[in-house]
């Protein structure tokens, strides 16, 4: 899943499922219905003798449900029966389950998750059909379960359950929820569709929804007859009944799925168009689909999706596992997608694309995205975590794959090096305050799944993984997680089962599950110091924080905030990589470096550490990349800029030091480099704006960028390569950021022609901060005009950009009056609603107001 939505800077950053087996196909005579309820049509259902919890029998005693959160293993599903009829008129579902379970102790309680729907019948069955009395069913809502008490004790053996349930699909927009959209004649239209990861399935049908509980599912969902209306599942569709569970409508069924957990199932009916399927290398049909109006915007995607999936399956050596893969746009999604296997879902703005509304900037986070959902079908729906303390084993070599197959994609992208300030500076940022935690983390209750859908369990989680390739070697890496993926295949694994599998084919001296628990079970990374004596330098670890002084406890950590550091570095007189180990044990590592003039750690920015220098060789790295610029690659400069400017916000280094070191900027042209200097340049601009220096400090930074600066950024040849075009606009953001006179007239200029002279609009690489900027140097008539093209806008991107422009201008009554705006879902969709909170913040002028509104 991608969790969150990147906004393109400098504008704004926010800080994103074996036992025997029986199938019961269940299709239900009670469905059929009278014609003249066609239109709202329902299950029928007879109401349960009892649907409340009942306390305890006695003060302080506690009954088994009550004990633990977590289902018990001693009851499993093999397969469910499912179906499902979503009403788009009246908001409401109901449906029938079926489940197959198999009992492998004696029990006198059986367990399911519920939280939302009413269950209105339960009833369970042997294998033989015999039903089994209950002398009592109820909901446990503490603990979100179903709980059955049979009259009788059940022995091990294969059961049946059957339940029929109704629920809601309005209010939030997780579990089964109704989306809502306008089409293109202005007409209001309604689709319903899933999000279940993490806990949300159980909002949907009763079931075991834990990643632990894996079965197949069979599932039929019920359309509306007329309107184009399709319905989608996981599997592919066989067949369709007519006029079924009534007139008017129509009861679809899905192929019988693999093993799969709760959190990947998908359930969508919907009105939209699809593009025609294009076959992947193995025969599948890759097909999309998205609102008519949006559908051509899809083609991209398509593209990407069968040029990734082919390279997963020969990267991996494993099969995709399902008969077809679908990706569709949804107008209200919580999350930027989801990766239900098969059928994945995405919010608009991450899968949408179109060359005259699209920049580079949505064009490299469409392809992550894709990327990123389609590595889950490997590392997440094929082999899944055992529970959610291993959420990173999807997240993170999801993130790291999506890099992978970008770089594939887009050879001349960088990919590498763009990777860095993707993901790696916002982990090595979270991670080095005390409010981080580790990346195996221990989920203590369901309501902290959540919390771990966070930079640390993506960005950190690829970045490690990227070291770990780094050290072992690629093919030796992929070698390991092929042997991973195939020893666990429509099974579940727990971290240790990957270093497992990763040590067999490593070449390496080391422990790998040592080396990588280091890494993975403590938070917190290790600044290396450097000392030097003649032609050798000494290399002692401390855990990095963002501030020297912060006071921690090191037992707190099993390893005591040490770590085993892949340590690597290249020198003047060679620059290929060297490997050496700093291990936990060891008070210090010494290296090596002959008559070098200089050496650099940490080659291409590999490792998840940072390095202090000593002062006169920060001064000897200055002089080298004032002279020669290409001494080192971007990702090494990079990493120097990074960590220099950490180092000196943390106090280990004075900030002279730092911007001595940007004085190579002056010969600077890649744009991740640029990004990491502006990034930590208007980090200081924002500390120093209330104070004297600020005025001094604002003419350095304008000096720093003038040899950049010309009337050439604001145009884009259409040979133009995606780094050329992300470093104009990196320069363009950084000057108007800054207050280059020039930059904000240029601004206001091409927003004026457009918005009051009827122009074209400005270009689409920097639309946004055109928008952006030339609101802010405007006035309430020009906002008034920039609403109502936000309100008639439907392409998604261009409306990001207008409601991130409303959101820079400088009267705090338009910013105020804004805030109670957006609590209008029809101005603001609630997915958008922090969002938009979040670009008010950024302006100096909604900070406090804002401030004062959520206070």
């Amino acid at each position: 899943m991608v969790f969150s939505v990147h906004c393109v800077w400098p504008i704004i950053t926010l800080g994103v499922a074996a036992a025997s087996v029986i199938v019961y196909i269940f299709f239900p005579p009670v469905c059929s219905i009278p014609e003249s309820q066609s239109q709202h049509v329902s299950i029928p259902v007879t109401p349960a003798p009892s649907s409340t919890w009942t306390p305890p029998a006695a003060p302080g005693s506690r009954r088994p449900w009550e004990l633990d959160y977590r289902l018990p293993d001693n009851i499993r599903p093999t397969s469910y029966n499912i179906m499902l009829y979503p009403d788009l008129t009246t908001g409401q579902f109901t449906g029938i389950v079926t489940v197959e379970i198999t009992v492998t102790s004696p029990t006198e309680h059986l367990l399911l998750n519920l939280d939302g729907p009413v269950v209105v019948t339960t009833s369970l069955y042997t294998d033989q059909g015999v039903r089994i009395g209950l002398k009592e069913t109820f909901k446990y809502q503490p603990n979100q379960f179903w709980v059955m008490l049979p009259e009788v004790e059940v022995q091990p053996g294969d059961y049946r359950l059957e339940l029929r349930f109704r629920g809601s699909m309005r209010g939030d927009i997780v579990g089964l929820y109704m989306s809502e959209y306008t089409d293109s004649s202005q007409q209001s239209r309604n689709i319903a569709t899933t999000k279940f990861e993490p806990t949300y399935a159980r909002r949907a049908f009763p079931c075991f929804d834990e990643p632990g509980f894996k079965a197949k599912f069979n599932v039929s969902l019920v359309r509306p007859s007329s309107g184009n209306y399709i319905a989608l599942s996981n599997m592919d569709q066989v067949s369709e009944v007519a006029n079924s569970p009534g007139p008017g409508l129509t009861t679809v069924q899905f192929a019988r799925s693999v093993p799969m957990s709760t959190y990947l199932v998908c359930f969508i009916v919907c009105d939209f168009d699809h593009l025609p399927p294009i076959k992947s290398k193995s025969g599948f049909d890759v097909s999309v689909y998205a609102r008519r109006d949006q559908i051509r915007k899809m083609e991209y995607s398509q593209q990407i999706a069968v040029s990734s999936i082919n390279y997963y399956i020969d990267y991996f050596g494993v099969p995709y596992s399902l008969p077809k893969l679908d990706l569709i746009a949804i107008p209200d999604f919580v999350s930027g997608a989801m990766e239900n296997w098969g059928l994945i879902t995405f919010r608009e703005t991450s899968i949408l694309y179109d060359p005259d509304f699209s920049s580079t900037s949505n064009h490299l986070g469409v392809t992550l995205t894709t990327n990123h959902e389609l590595a889950h079908m490997w590392f997440g729906d094929l082999v899944t975590m055992k529970w959610w303390d291993d959420l990173w084993l999807n997240e993170g070599f999801a993130t790291f794959m999506a890099a992978k197959a970008s770089a594939h994609n887009h050879p001349d992208w960088d990919m590498d090096t763009v990777f860095l300030i993707e993901d790696l500076i916002d982990a090595l940022a979270l991670d080095s305050t005390l409010s981080s935690h580790p990346i195996v983390k221990h989920v203590s209750h369901p309501d902290q799944i959540t919390e771990i859908f966070d930079r640390i369990s993506y960005a950190k989680g690829a970045s490690v993984i990227r070291m770990l390739e780094g050290f072992m070697g690629e093919e030796n890496f992929r070698e390991g997680v092929k042997a991973y993926l195939i020893n666990f295949q429509f099974r579940n694994a727990e971290t240790n089962d990957l270093w497992s599998c990763l040590q067999r084919y490593s070449t390496v001296d080391k422990n790998i599950p040592h080396v990588m628990d280091t890494w993975t079970r403590q938070m917190g990374y290790p600044v290396l110091t450097v000392t030097q004596a003649g032609d050798t330098i000494t290399l002692t670890q401390q855990r990095f924080t963002a501030d020297q002084n912060a006071s921690y406890d090191p037992n707190e950590s099993p390893y005591k905030y040490k770590w085993d550091v892949p340590v690597t570095h290249f020198t003047s007189d060679n620059k290929q990589s060297t490997l050496n180990w700093l291990l936990t044990e060891q008070p210090s590592l010494s290296i090596k470096i002959g008559n070098a003039q200089w050496y650099k750690l940490n080659w291409h920015f590999m490792g998840y550490y940072r390095v202090k220098y000593p002062l006169e060789h920060w001064t000897t790295l200055t002089n080298v990349l004032n002279n020669d610029i290409k001494a080192m690659d971007a990702a090494d400069r990079a990493n120097l800029m990074d960590d220099v400017f950490n180092l000196a916000e943390s106090g280990h280094l004075d900030y002279s030091v730092a911007l001595s070191l940007t004085t190579f900027l002056h010969h600077e042209d890649h744009m991740v480099v640029w990004t990491i200097a502006a990034n930590n340049l208007l980090s200081i601009d924002t500390h120093l704006r209330l104070t004297p220096a600020y005025s001094n400090y604002r003419r350095y930074l304008r000096k720093l960028i003038t040899p950049h600066f010309n009337d050439s950024l604001w145009s884009f040849p259409l040979d133009a390569t995606f780094l050329q075009k992300s470093q104009q606009v990196r320069m363009i953001g950084l000057g108007c950021r800054v207050g280059v006179p020039t930059c904000l007239d240029k601004a206001k200029q091409l927003f004026t022609d457009w918005l009051q002279n009827n122009g074209p609009k400005p270009h689409v690489e920097i639309r946004n901060l055109v928008y952006y900027y030339g609101i802010a140097e405007s006035g309430e008539d020009e906002w008034d005009k920039v609403w109502t093209l936000y309100l008639a806008e439907s392409d998604p991107q261009e409306k990001v950009r207008l409601r991130t422009a409303l959101c820079a201008v400088k009267e705090p009554w338009i910013l105020a009056r804004l805030i109670e705006r957006a609590k209008n879902e029809d101005y603001v969709r609630s997915q958008d609603y922090f969002i938009l909170l979040s670009s008010i913040a950024n302006n100096p002028v909604g900070n406090g107001l804002l401030w004062d509104w959520v206070r």
